[in-house]
């Protein structure tokens, strides 16, 4: 029957009826029903999501993600870092045996404590919070610290911590220049303020006193060895005002981590402010140049002493001289009471000594001084330490010391003998008075062999020994132009310069006990056109710092550093300079030490040449020869006009009023040399000599044939009569 006739229902059941089955035929495996089964294309993925909805990731995936790396334990991003701190949480108690700062078994730690050895039995029975942990030398310091400046820092911290004498803290770092004292001292510091055995910091804070040009070189000093992981406070300038309140908000610093545990500040203002560092306590106080000391009745010494401050170290590169009393001062600062008292030394010590080494004393006399200077030395060496620069060979180049005498010029010699002829105290000398008249004319002398022009307005003036002595000069002459042909050692000096500065790239360090011989100097440069910087006692400290610093650079062009030996030339680093010229010596051989340790010290790389002039047969030569027979003169220095009566006999003052014109040297005539003949030397000094030795036992050069110096050779027709030289030591192959 055709569909048309069928009524509409049954026509609409039969379509769909036909369309399920023809659907079913067409099914295929994966695709899904609407009971379930799937039938989607195993073999194909959809183009596109077959919901409208937008795909997300699984909160709960994302979640263990983020766990995952927050639960991760923190990891220093150090690399190879393999230190406590990650194993650690902040805030959370340490559990077990506490431990030292720096591990005491790593290869080459500087231990300074140990602490005994427990059995097992003791370990049970120990309270951890209690047990005694290792000090060890942070190895930032440790890895630089030579041989010898380790031992130092063991005997220093061993001082300070009373483990050498029960009872007293105090200590006397005498070694000699060069030696690297303030690195000893800054490690020193550094562990104080972090460690003990236990377990916290020894000490809140630390002071260093020093003259006030090395303020700014403690402050570098520790800059340099320690780079940043402390703030010292370094005071060089400033208002009265502004100055207290530095120092007060220092001493008000508490707690474990002090902001500024270090204050470096100068002798003079810490007079002037001692009032409020005595407020509260410093755990340790550092003098440097410490035999400033040396008088206890000085305000510095008294305002030092009452601070309160236990733990004291001193600092002297210069050794203690031979007066027993500056002595007691010294080591009674930093140990008192380990000498007694002051009259108790004298009763004890000093008079026993003084009586045995008198000319006339008895032998039961000698013999007991000699005891009493046996106890004295081994009490003060328990907490002195010294040693010589005989260790800084194996580091340091060579240094060749030379002592020249150069010629006085007819001009100089005229003066001189004139002088000689009218001064009033050669008249009073040859009647057996003393008086301070001879002490300015021990000065005239002086100035006259440095050159004629720092006379020359004694003679306008006509002052008693120059009269007449104008006529004696150059038609013409004026003070205006530097003349070096007027005197013999400017005349050395202006060879010496010229030659170095034309044959190589040396740079010369010169060194005069008169502001008026360095005016010389400068107006030299100038005309020679050799760039110099120049520091005397007018220089601020801070512009000092910086001109040293300047002039050490191999890059700069500075030729000259010129020096005033009176204006604390002490404990600056010079070795951008290898040769360095003593245009006159000082009566206190320790002056003329420290000057000319300035070039040769740590860091030097070049070989080192010291040359000190003296005017041949002049007081210059007395005042030398007084120097090497170590009649140093200890807390008076002649040319301050003190004490004359007490240094010199009357026989001794008679002979620096003489010119002897007709020696080569009046030093070598004196030694009664017996390796020269006819002024030849003709047997070398003997083996194991240097230039610490006797000058006997140095080379003694008639001519310039013997030296080793080429640019003294060259200089020698110029006025040069006679020198000795010597090395420090024989160089040493191999040895960095």
């Amino acid at each position: 029957e055709p569909a048309a006739l069928l009524p509409p229902q049954a026509a609409r059941r039969a379509v769909s009826q036909s369309v399920r089955q023809s659907t079913q035929k067409r099914q295929k495996p994966g695709s899904e029903t609407e009971s379930g089964e799937c039938y989607r294309s195993p073999f194909r993925k959809p183009l596109a999501q077959l919901t409208n909805r937008p795909y997300c990731l699984d909160s709960s995936q994302h979640e263990a993600f983020i766990r995952s790396i927050l639960s991760k334990p923190f990891k220093v991003p150090i690399p190879n870092y393999k230190g406590p701190l990650g194993l650690r949480a902040l805030g959370i108690k340490r559990v077990g045996l506490r431990s030292p700062l720096h591990d005491p078994f790593e290869e080459g730690a500087l231990v300074l404590y140990e602490p005994p050895p427990l059995s097992a039995h003791d370990q049970l029975k120990i309270d951890k919070d209690k047990a005694p942990v290792h000090v060890v030398v942070d190895p930032v310091l440790s890895r630089v610290l030579r041989p010898h400046q380790r031992e130092g820092v063991k005997f220093l911290w061993d001082c300070v911590t009373s483990r050498r004498i029960p009872g007293s803290h105090g200590c006397i770092m005498a070694d000699e220049m060069g030696l690297g004292k303030t690195l000893q001292c800054i490690t020193l510091m550094w562990t104080l303020l972090r460690q003990s055995p236990d377990c916290k910091p020894e000490i809140e804070k630390a002071m260093v006193v020093s003259p006030s040009s090395l303020v700014r070189n403690w402050y570098n000093e520790v800059e340099k060895w320690l780079g940043g992981r402390i703030q010292p406070l370094a005071i060089d300038g400033g208002s009265k005002e502004e100055i207290d309140r530095k120092l007060v908000s220092f001493m008000n610093q508490r707690g474990l981590r002090v902001p500024s545990p270090i204050l470096i500040i100068s002798y003079e203002t810490f007079r002037l402010h001692a009032e409020a560092l005595q407020k509260g306590s410093v755990g340790l106080v550092i003098c440097d140049e410490g035999h400033r000391l040396k008088n206890s009745e000085n305000q510095t010494y008294q305002a030092l002493n009452s601070l309160n401050t236990p733990r004291r170290v001193l600092i002297s590169g210069t050794p203690i001289q031979n007066d027993l009393l500056e002595y007691f001062s010294l080591v009674h600062f930093v140990n008192s009471g380990i000498l007694g008292t002051a009259q108790e030394f004298k009763r004890h010590f000093e008079i026993p000594i003084l009586k045995g080494r008198d000319a006339d004393a008895s032998e039961a006399e000698r013999h007991k001084g000699e005891e009493r200077l046996k106890e004295l030395i081994s009490i003060v060496n328990r907490c002195l330490i010294r040693r010589t620069s005989d260790i800084l060979s194996k580091y340091l180049p060579v240094k060749i010391e030379q002592v020249v005498c150069c010629r006085l010029t007819p001009l100089q010699a005229e003066l001189y003998k004139n002088f000689l002829k009218q001064a009033k105290p050669v008249e009073e000398l040859k009647e057996g008075k003393i008086s301070v008249s001879s002490l300015s004319s021990i000065t005239s002398l002086k100035k006259l062999c440095n050159h004629p022009a720092l006379i020359y307005d004694k003679c306008v003036e006509e002052e008693e020994g120059f009269t007449g002595a104008l006529d004696l000069f150059p038609a013409g002459y004026s003070t205006k132009a530097v003349e070096p042909q007027l005197s013999g050692k400017m005349l050395v000096l202006d060879y010496i310069l010229a030659v170095t500065k034309s044959t190589s790239n040396d740079k010369v360090v010169l060194v005069s006990n008169y502001t008026q011989t360095l005016d010389l100097f400068e107006k030299l440069c100038r005309n020679r056109r050799y760039l110099y910087v120049r520091l005397d006692g007018t220089m601020s400290i801070k512009k000092r710092a910086k001109i040293v610093e300047r002039f050490n650079s191999p890059s700069s062009p500075e030729f000259i550093f010129m020096l005033s030996s009176k204006a604390g030339g002490c404990g600056l680093n010079l070795i951008g300079a290898n040769r360095l010229v003593m245009f006159d010596p000082d009566w206190n051989p320790a002056n003329d030490e420290q000057a000319m340790a300035r070039v040769w010290r740590d860091g030097q790389k070049k070989t080192c040449y010291i040359y000190r002039l003296l005017s041949t047969g002049t007081i210059e030569e007395k005042i030398f020869q007084r120097q090497t027979h170590k009649k140093a003169l200890s807390s008076c220095v002649v040319d301050e006009e003190q004490d004359v009566e007490r240094h010199f006999s009357l026989g001794e003052l008679k002979e620096l009023f003489t010119l002897n014109e007709a020696t080569t040297s009046d030093t070598h005539d004196k030694i009664k040399c017996c390796r020269c003949v006819n002024g030849h030397q003709v047997r070398p000094p003997p083996e194991g000599s240097d230039c610490t030795s006797d000058l006997s036992q140095w080379n003694h050069c008639a001519d310039k044939r013997g030296l080793q110096d080429s640019v003294l050779k060259a200089a020698w027709d110029a006025a040069i009569t006679f020198t000795f030289h010597h090395h420090s030591h024989e160089e040493q192959r191999g040895i960095p």
